[in-house]
C-alpha cells in the first residue's frame, strides 16, 4: 500500500498534558479541568475548527456547547466512572468517531450492570425488541416483543436519555446496534435512569400494547455476558483464522490488533492460496473488525488484499488518496516531528520503510512554512486519480462475500474501500460502524491522569467515501436474523452462492 494517508500513523503520541491534577479524590474537579483540558486542546490543533464545509458543523457545534454541557453536570461525578462517563459524553458529542476520551485505566467492561429485570433488548428493523430471556425469570415481556414505552417515555426518548453520547452514538446504526443491551439496564451511570418500573410493549399482532412491570432480578457477571452475545455479535477468543465452511473457505478478520496473531494468519492464506482462489467462492468474514495496528490498520486489510488477489491486481483498484489538509499549528508540527524522530530510531522502521520517514520529514517541512506563512491550513496532494490498470489477470475464479456488521470500523472501512472495488465482490451483513475524514490520531494524556483525549489531526479532504458514511449492504444482501446465531449467519450466507 502506498497511499500517503496512513503513513504517519506508525507513530501515535500520548503527550503528558503541562497542568497539575486537582485532588485525587475530588472527581468533580478533576473532570472540569479534563473537559477543559480537552476542549482546549481541539480547538487549539483539531482541523474542523479550521476547516469550512459540513463535515465540520458537529464539531463547531457541539465543541463549546457541549463543553457548557458537560461542565453542567459535573457536580454529579463522585467516582472515576462516573467521571469516566462523562468525559465519554463530552467526547462523542462531536459525532466523530475519531475523537474520543476514554479511561487510562480499566473501566467497566460492556457485560457490566449494577441491577435488570432479566431480559434485554436488541435493535432490530428499527425498533428496540426483546432478543434475550434469562432462564427461570417469569413475567417479562415475550422474545421479539417491541417496546413503546416507559413510566410514560417513549423507546425513542429513552433510549435517546439513557443511550445516545453514554453508550453509542444513537445518530448511527452501528450505535444503536451496540448500545441496545443497556436500554433496560442499569450500567450505574449517575448523569441516566436506571432499571424502569412500568413499560409498554407490542406484543405479537395485538393492537394494543401490553403492560409489563419490571421487577430487578440478582445480578451476575455471567447472566449480563450471555444476554449482550445473545443480541450483539462478538467475536471468539480467536481473531484471525482460517476455516471450511459448506465447502469453501471462511477468512476470520475480526480484529486488526497486532496481537491477533497476522504472522500465523498470513501464512496460513498464503498456505491455502490456491485454494482461496478456486471457483468455489470464498468468504472474508469482517463482522467485529475492529482495532488498531502500528503499521496502521489499513496495511493489514491491504496486505490481506495483496495475498489473495496479488499486489498488481489491487493496485489499480485501489482508491485514489486525494488531498490531506493540514491545520498549521506548533502542537500538530511537533506531532509529526516527534513521529519522524521516534521512526529514525527505530532500526527495524529504518531498513523497512526509509520513504515514510522522508515523507515526514517532508510534512514537517510543510507546516513550517505554512506557519512561519501565517496559514491556517495547508494542503498536500496524493494521487488524485486511481493508478492506472496494469492488465494483471484476476486469480480470484470465483465470487467472494465480504460479510460486515456495526463492529467494522476503522481500518476495516478503509479495508472496504478497496475490497468493494474488486470483481465479483459482494459486501454483505448488515451496516457498518462510520468514521470521518479526520484521521491518524493525536493521543493526549488528561491533566487528572485518568482519561486520555484521541483525535483526527488531518483532514482526508480528497477521500471517495463521504464524512461519516457507512458501508450499506445492498437488497438481497443485508442479514436480518439474529446476528448471534452462527449457525443461521453461515447458513444464509451460504445461500448467497446459490448452495
Amino acid at each position: 500500500m502506498t497511499r500517503m494517508l496512513t503513513l504517519t500513523a506508525v507513530a501515535a503520541l500520548t503527550l503528558a498534558a503541562g497542568v497539575a491534577p486537582a485532588l485525587a479524590q475530588d472527581f468533580r474537579a478533576l473532570a472540569r479541568q479534563d473537559l477543559q483540558a480537552a476542549h482546549d486542546e481541539l480547538a487549539a490543533n483539531h482541523p474542523a475548527a479550521a476547516l469550512p464545509g459540513e463535515q465540520s458543523n458537529s464539531f463547531r457545534t457541539w465543541i463549546d456547547a457541549g463543553l457548557a454541557d458537560a461542565l453542567g453536570q459535573a457536580d454529579r461525578v463522585n467516582s472515576g466512572d462516573s467521571h469516566a462517563y462523562l468525559m465519554r459524553y463530552y467526547g462523542a458529542g462531536f459525532r466523530d468517531s475519531n475523537i474520543s476520551i476514554r479511561p487510562t485505566y480499566e473501566g467497566l467492561g460492556p457485560y457490566f450492570g449494577t441491577s435488570w429485570a432479566g431480559f434485554t433488548t436488541g435493535w432490530r428493523g428499527g425498533k428496540y425488541v426483546v432478543t434475550h430471556i434469562q432462564e427461570g425469570v417469569r413475567g417479562t415481556p415475550p422474545l421479539g416483543a417491541t417496546l413503546v414505552d416507559c413510566n410514560g417515555t417513549t423507546a425513542e426518548d429513552l433510549a435517546r436519555a439513557k443511550l445516545d453520547r453514554w453508550e453509542g452514538n444513537l445518530d448511527t446504526e452501528a450505535g444503536r446496534v451496540t448500545s441496545a443491551p443497556y436500554l433496560l439496564w442499569n450500567r450505574n451511570n449517575p448523569f441516566t435512569t436506571g432499571v424502569p418500573s412500568l413499560c409498554n410493549f407490542q406484543v405479537g399482532n395485538s393492537r394494543r400494547p401490553r403492560e409489563f412491570q419490571l421487577r430487578p432480578v440478582p445480578v451476575t457477571p455471567r447472566a449480563l455476558e450471555a444476554a449482550y452475545r445473545a443480541t450483539v455479535y462478538m467475536p471468539p477468543a480467536t481473531p484471525l483464522s482460517v476455516e471450511t465452511v459448506n465447502g469453501r473457505p471462511w477468512l476470520n478478520v475480526h480484529s486488526f490488533d497486532d496481537t491477533a496473531g497476522w504472522d500465523a494468519f498470513n501464512a496460513a492464506v498464503e498456505g491455502q492460496i490456491e485454494t482461496l482462489r478456486g471457483p468455489q467462492g470464498l468468504v472474508i468474514d469482517l463482522r467485529a473488525a475492529a482495532g488498531t495496528s502500528v503499521l496502521s490498520s489499513t496495511r493489514r486489510g491491504y496486505g490481506l488484499a495483496n495475498r489473495i488477489w496479488t499486489p498488481e491486481f489491487t493496485f489499480a483498484r485501489q482508491p485514489a488518496s486525494g488531498a490531506i489538509t493540514y491545520r498549521a499549528t506548533q502542537g500538530n508540527r511537533d506531532w509529526y516531528a516527534s513521529a519522524a524522530q521516534r521512526m529514525a530510531a527505530d532500526p527495524g522502521f529504518v531498513a523497512e520503510a526509509p520513504e515514510v520517514i522522508e515523507q515526514t520529514l517532508q510534512i514537517v517541512a510543510a507546516f513550517d512554512a505554512a506557519i512561519a506563512a501565517g496559514q491556517t491550513t495547508f494542503t498536500l496532494t496524493g494521487t488524485q486519480q486511481a493508478p492506472a490498470d496494469t492488465s494483471a489477470p484476476n486469480p480470484v475464479q470465483g465470487p467472494v462475500v465480504v460479510l460486515v456488521d456495526a463492529g467494522c470500523s476503522g481500518g476495516c472501512l478503509e479495508t472496504l474501500d478497496l475490497l468493494s472495488k474488486l470483481p465479483n465482490v459482494r459486501v454483505a451483513g448488515t451496516t457498518t460502524a462510520t468514521d470521518s475524514i479526520f484521521i491518524d490520531p493525536t493521543v493526549i494524556r488528561l491533566p487528572s491522569n485518568y482519561a486520555q483525549l484521541s483525535y483526527g489531526h488531518k483532514a482526508w479532504t480528497g477521500r471517495t467515501r463521504a464524512n461519516n458514511q457507512p458501508y450499506t449492504p445492498a437488497q438481497g444482501l443485508t442479514y436480518t436474523g439474529n446476528p448471534a446465531d452462527e449457525n443461521a449467519v453461515r447458513a444464509w450466507v451460504g445461500t448467497l452462492f446459490g448452495a
